[in-house]
């Protein structure tokens, strides 16, 4: 199983995406982009607000409520040069991006640092004023490695906690893709409404089609909502450049799952699960094979980790249902005295994956030769050419501001 998936080639899931159907900026109203239905292999439109009448009643919708963090820090040195500094995870004192936000007076992050050639030496410099008092922002490099860098971040007053700093100084990093600066408006446009949890460079963009009134259309058709969170990173945009995916090294990110909703999905997976976006589905598909693990070896710590094949090797020899493995999870997170499960992943899901959690997925429109289209595939099989010619052919818009999908499990023959 791991070798042929290993074997896959990417150009396999290539299409060709005119640049003029990439959106590079939101809808006027976020409930009135495009909505494509796929389901037994037909492909429908309507309108995302919407959206309600294409789920079951009585059913769960699952979202991420992780917030977009203002990660792009703009330095200019004293000779006028300007660089770039990109926050894409902590480092010290602490990894755990909620904590790495509540540091007050200084911390290191891992980050990309646009000019690089350029800062050999010396110290940063921002100045501003945070609700009347002035601050100072210094960054300093710590080490330069091939890719990303080690930038320690210390401002005064020390007592701000790093939140509230990055969120005054930073900027809101929007894709490659966007071939523009963020504006103001984006401030507010690139964040869903369920965006709760400060630590993403990007955001879940499923979620963005969501405004009040389609979530109490969900409500009125008994449609219970829950959110889970993961941190998306820059690799979310990495492409894949090798011929095929064995090749590709998945980037981890981090989670967080609230224990009362895996009980919430026990009582609901005879019914239907809608889960809003590629980062809740790798999030809640790596719960799955965390209790997997976990009823192969009993938990030393309560603590999720998978790893991208995990699912692939050894944990797929035996199939382990899915009520049991959640149940697992549940009563390790008990057994500890715990509410939420913590943890990363670097899941890769591609064509061959069997699903245990979703019976639908809303998604936005995925880049050509990408892991997220991989994921999609997986779920929908051959019929994605299908459902993304249409939306060119129909004039879909592309990518994160772009329109949206609603893709129903197309039931594999077996389960991994």
């Amino acid at each position: 199983m791991l070798e042929a998936l290993r074997d896959i080639r990417i150009e396999d899931y290539n299409y060709p995406l005119p640049d003029e159907q990439i959106a590079q900026f939101p809808l006027a109203i976020r409930d009135s982009s495009k909505l494509l239905v796929f389901r037994e292999n037909v492909t429908s439109e309507d309108a995302f607000s919407s959206i309600a009448h294409h789920l079951p009643a009585y059913s769960l919708l699952i979202s991420n409520e992780t917030r977009v963090v203002h990660a792009r820090l703009l330095f200019r040195k004293a000779s006028g040069t300007r660089i770039e500094i990109f926050c894409l995870e902590p480092v010290e004192p602490t990894h755990d991006i909620q904590l790495a936000f509540q540091q007050q007076g200084s911390c290191t992050w891992k980050c990309l640092v646009g000019n690089a050639r350029r800062w050999k030496s010396g110290i940063l410099v921002l100045e501003s004023v945070i609700d009347g008092v002035p601050v100072t922002l210094n960054a300093q490099m710590l080490d330069r490695g091939e890719t990303t860098f080690l930038v320690q971040l210390q401002w005064s007053p020390s007592h701000l906690v790093f939140a509230r700093v990055l969120e005054h100084f930073g900027r809101i990093p929007l894709p490659p893709y966007i071939s523009r600066e963020a504006s103001e408006e984006d401030n507010t446009r690139y964040q869903t409404v369920f965006a709760r949890n400060d630590g993403s460079v990007a955001a879940p963009t499923a979620g963005l089609h969501f405004t009040p009134e389609v979530l109490l259309s969900l409500s009125d058709k008994h449609i219970q909502t829950a959110s889970v969170t993961l941190h998306v990173g820059a690799g979310t945009f990495k492409p894949v450049s090798s011929d095929t995916i064995g090749e590709h090294h998945m980037h981890h990110e981090q989670v967080i799952v609230p224990l009362n909703l895996l009980k919430e999905i026990l009582r609901y997976k005879a019914q239907h699960i809608t889960l809003v976006g590629t980062t809740t589905v790798r999030t809640l598909e790596s719960v799955y094979w965390q209790g997997v693990k976990w009823l192969r070896h009993t938990a030393e710590t309560p603590l999720m980790h998978i790893e991208q094949w995990d699912p692939y090797l050894e944990l797929a020899e035996k199939p382990v249902e899915t009520e049991k493995a959640i149940l697992c999870v549940i009563e390790t997170l008990e057994r500890y005295g715990l509410t939420e499960l913590h943890g990363e992943t670097s899941l890769m899901i591609a064509p061959g994956y069997t699903y245990h959690i979703p019976d639908s997925i809303i998604t936005n429109f995925h880049q050509p030769k990408s892991t997220l289209l991989l994921l999609v595939a997986a779920f929908v099989g051959e019929g994605w050419k299908d459902a993304y010619s249409y939306a060119i052919q129909n004039h879909f818009r592309f990518l994160s501001y772009g329109d949206s999908c609603l893709f129903f499990k197309n039931e594999p023959g077996g389960r991994l």
